[in-house]
């Protein structure tokens, strides 16, 4: 398995976790919005990082 792949999968998966709890809380507005931006971000943080080790280690 390539180095960096897991990081990449992990991130698109919490990306795609906090921006649907982006969007189902939308009307509620119960959860802080600032948790589900960091959720994202962390995804996102992981893809970039996941990504610059594909990059790296093509060869």
């Amino acid at each position: 398995m390539r180095e960096g792949l897991i990081p990449t999968i992990l991130g698109s998966v919490v990306t795609a976790t906090g921006a649907t709890l982006s969007r189902n809380n939308m009307k509620k507005k119960n959860v802080l919005p600032m948790i589900e931006a960091g959720v994202i971000g962390f995804g996102l943080a992981h893809i970039v990082l996941g990504a610059i080790d594909l990059v790296e280690h093509r060869r």
